[in-house]
């Protein structure tokens, strides 16, 4: 089935196909032809299963069919999501859509000035994309009146439900029209879900597709028993192989140590967190998502944040503390029908919580202990040569702080030392010396996803097979710790 037959009109479905993404996953097969009937909708499934073109698809197809002019501080439908980096990435896959209908998009997320989404609200705009915090503000100081709202659309709410969201989202949506469309998606279902259902959706049809509970065919899981010493080798030597990966921790500091340490021992890393300005959070992102830094370490909260295809591998370098942070950290890979692989490093105080975390999880992992930093298992779950980068990832100078010609190129554009063939160079141990050349880095064993926001996308090519990774990189000393990130305000 395609998207015109499930209701899609043409016009969409063209900017669709532009993209590569031409078959509906499934939550978007099931949810779309009652949404696009107005309906409202309960839907549930996982991150990475597509919900992003299951409500963005019927907001623009209900808005563009009314044809009503933009009012002054009135927008006409809102989406609400718990972070700003989730914020950002619906509008990227909401604008071209929106543009082809003749729709203006704003977000709305605190960390930076209000000034220019005051101004923008001013001058009217049909969809709001927000973070609950600075909406509230916003409608508090006058700026924002939601009496308009043809349209009201909750994303990843059962993450706004553990950020403690909730009471802040039900004085938004009292302020919203009832007889507006009402569409709500999350992972899962629980108690706090279904009071927001029974107060704001009118005979909500519901459908689950690829839940966070279900199991995922193409996602490998592992758990690798390990010596707290050898964690740091370790986490080098799966990171320093090619491919986008995502390391998660539990503390903010305990991300920004890891991301220090793994740039000292030559693997580009950036950090992600709630201590990180807006801008550092962009600029980090947007390193993340063009390869000069192929390894992203993120606190457990950033899991919902984060929306990029072609991640090979996630390590849970600190197991979370939950179930659900475990799957939907681990949602991060195997996205949009591709493979993945998940790792979580246990050492011996750790046995117990892990096996309870993956039992709830309803995953039954592969263990393997690791008697050093040099175990062939490694190469298994992250195949290919390592490439070391001297230095890591280098951010851009800013732009004021240049004397002259371009910034700084990122870690991937530097030249790279690639380990030879001494038997060390797999173990994830250090190698001094060697020679210099230009590698292929990570971008060599998989393709870009291309266009494929929220859960769609091109898919991987090559993947972690083989050697189709380049070079040859390797680890350090050890250092630990991590953390929680921001809430969106």
């Amino acid at each position: 089935m395609n998207f015109a037959e499930l209701g899609v009109p043409a016009a969409l479905s063209d900017v669709l196909a532009a993209q590569g993404i031409t078959s509906p996953t499934p939550i978007q097969e099931a949810t779309l032809p009652d949404s696009l009937a107005g309906r409202d909708v309960l839907g549930r499934g996982r991150t990475g299963s597509g919900k992003t073109y299951a409500f963005v698809l019927p907001l623009v197809a209900r808005l563009d069919a009314a044809k009503l002019p933009a009012m002054p501080n009135k927008p006409r439908a809102i989406i609400l999501a718990p972070t700003r980096e989730l914020v950002t990435q619906i509008k990227d896959s909401l604008e071209p859509l929106a543009r082809v209908a003749g729709l203006t998009v704003q977000t709305v997320f605190g960390g930076v000035g209000q000034g220019p989404q005051v101004n923008a609200l001013k001058r009217g705009v049909d969809v709001v994309v927000a973070a609950p915090g600075r909406l509230e503000d916003l409608m508090g100081q006058g700026h924002c009146d939601l009496s308009a709202v043809e349209v009201t659309i909750l994303d990843e709410a059962d993450h706004m439900a553990d950020l403690g969201f909730l009471p802040g989202v039900k004085r938004i949506m009292d302020k919203t029209p009832q007889s507006g469309q009402r569409l709500l998606f999350s992972a899962t279902l629980d108690g706090a879900i279904n009071v927001l259902v029974k107060r704001y959706l009118t005979n909500p049809v519901t459908h689950e597709a690829d839940s966070a509970q279900s199991p995922v065919a193409k996602m490998s899981h592992h758990v690798l028993h390990i010596n707290r010493d050898h964690r740091l080798p370790v986490l080098v030597d799966l990171a320093s192989a090619p491919g986008r990966t995502v390391v998660f921790t539990r503390t903010k500091h305990g991300a920004k140590a890891l991301a220090r340490q793994l740039n000292k021992n030559g693997v580009p890393a950036v950090d992600l967190h709630g201590n990180l300005s807006q801008n550092a959070r962009t600029r980090n992102m947007e390193a993340f998502h063009s390869g000069k830094a192929a390894t992203l370490v993120a606190t457990d909260v950033a899991a919902r944040g984060i929306h990029v295809d072609d991640v090979a591998l996630v390590i849970h370098a600190d197991p979370p503390s939950e179930h659900k942070a475990y799957l939907h950290r681990s949602g991060r890979t195997a996205r949009a029908g591709a493979e993945g692989t998940v790792v979580t490093l246990m050492t011996d105080d750790q046995v117990k919580d892990v096996r309870s975390l993956t039992r709830l999880a309803g995953i039954k992992p592969t263990t393997t202990k690791l008697d050093s930093a040099k175990h062939p298992v490694l190469a298994s779950l992250a195949p290919g040569d390592r490439v070391l980068v001297p230095g890591g990832y280098e951010a851009p100078a800013p732009v004021q702080a240049q004397s002259s010609g371009a910034p700084k190129s990122g870690g991937r554009n530097r030249q790279r030392r690639k380990a030879g063939n001494s038997p060390n160079t797999r173990s994830g141990q250090p190698k001094q010396g060697g020679g210099q050349g230009s590698g292929g880095g990570r971008s060599g064993g998989r393709a870009q996803a291309g266009a494929g926001q929220g859960g769609q996308g091109g898919q991987r090519s090559g993947g972690r097979s083989g050697g189709a990774r380049g070079g040859n990189r390797s680890g350090g000393s050890s250092s630990h710790s991590a953390a929680s990130f921001s809430r969106g305000r």
